[in-house]
């Protein structure tokens, strides 16, 4: 039978075995983008798994969807602003620039 070691004994062994691991706080979302498809993780818990020197990102629970680039795309483009002549030319007014 194994004895269950408590949060700070592990982190002590962690430590020794030179390894360390924070939480990132306030995560929204995570994209994982390949040539096919992007993963979209929103509200995940994320820690960073420090080990000789090397970085990895652990990234648990939340919800998943997924989305093809012609999505992405679409969604980039709907969110850029859009200004119409007569703002374009009021600004333009305003601070003595032509057009």
């Amino acid at each position: 039978m194994h004895k269950r070691m408590n949060p700070r004994e592990q982190r002590r062994m962690m430590e020794r075995m030179g390894m360390n691991m924070d939480s990132v706080a306030d995560v929204q979302q995570v994209i994982i983008r390949t040539a096919s498809k992007d993963i979209v993780i929103d509200e995940p818990e994320v820690a960073i798994l420090q080990v000789q020197g090397q970085k990895m990102y652990q990234v648990i629970g939340g919800q998943v969807s997924e989305q093809a680039p012609s999505q992405r795309q679409a969604a980039e483009a709907a969110a850029a602003p859009t200004f119409s002549e007569e703002d374009v030319q009021l600004v333009a007014d305003q601070t003595g620039r032509s057009l």
